[in-house]
């Protein structure tokens, strides 16, 4: 097994749109970041998982990042079709979706019914759909599993998170999202990052309510780092700090309804 000590990533903080880079490896299952051509405060993250010839891109990006992010895929998978897309977010990051598919014609979608439904005005195509809400768990054909976890107002309605149970990795989407334009792949001082997430969460994140629903639905994961899609990447070392963070957060509605009381 390959576990890459994530502390040491830091060559992707000087060239983000370097080779991609192996974040994880057991046998033949591999997590890698592809790597961002974005220059903002709010700079994306997409993962490539890989489990023998299946290969599931996570948050695979929009129109203006498709070039980049295709040539990236291709310097791991040669000429391997990706096998699925996960999508757990309703916003602009979907524009190439038909892009995508032309490409990897026969790609399945891991997504919501109602993010499954706004996917058509990004552009109508043939495509597999595998409902994270019915079906919770994602078996490869060597036995792992992802699982799917539903994480509602954080910040949409559909919002989920992604459980890799191989390499403990939690992909989870805008959760512990951060803005900086100073960016690094990986946290190396949570005290710091934190001011960077509260410029998302605060006003973006729907509750405190929902997050610490959250928090009880993913209590029992051994999470061995936390991959969201905006910002850096938390290892071990941050993963109970974050779990505090969530559980203390007051956003949205606390903040703007501080009079209303819960009933």
């Amino acid at each position: 097994m390959i576990s890459v000590d994530l502390s040491k990533a830091g060559n992707r903080n000087s060239d983000p749109c370097g080779e991609p880079l192996l974040l994880f490896q057991s046998d033949r299952h591999a997590v890698y970041h592809i790597g961002t051509a974005e220059d903002s405060a709010f700079r994306s993250n997409c993962y490539l998982l890989t489990d023998g010839s299946e290969s599931l891109l996570i948050h695979p990006r929009g129109i203006y990042e498709f070039s980049f992010l295709y040539h990236q895929l291709n310097t791991i998978l040669s000429k391997e079709p990706v096998t699925g897309l996960v999508i757990s977010g309703a916003d602009a990051d979907n524009s190439a979706l038909t892009e995508w598919l032309k490409n990897y014609p026969g790609c399945r979608l891991f997504t919501t019914p109602f993010i499954h439904l706004m996917l058509t005005s990004c552009g109508k195509e043939e495509y597999t759909f595998h409902d994270v809400r019915e079906e919770d768990r994602f078996l490869f054909t060597s036995g792992r599993s992802l699982k799917f976890i539903p994480a509602p107002f954080l910040p949409s309605p559909a919002a989920f998170a992604c459980y890799d149970e191989t390499s403990g990795f939690l992909f989870s989407g805008d959760i512990w999202a951060a803005m900086d334009m100073d960016w690094h792949l990986v946290v190396d001082d949570f005290h710091d990052h934190e001011m960077k997430m509260n410029l998302f969460h605060i006003d973006h994140m729907a509750s405190n309510i929902s997050a610490r629903g959250f928090l009880n639905r993913i209590g029992d994961l051994k999470i061995t780092a936390i991959l969201p899609h905006h910002g850096s990447i938390l290892p071990k070392p941050f993963v109970n700090e974050a779990m505090d963070y969530l559980r203390r957060l007051k956003c949205g509605t606390d903040l703007f309804y501080p009079d209303i009381k819960q009933f």
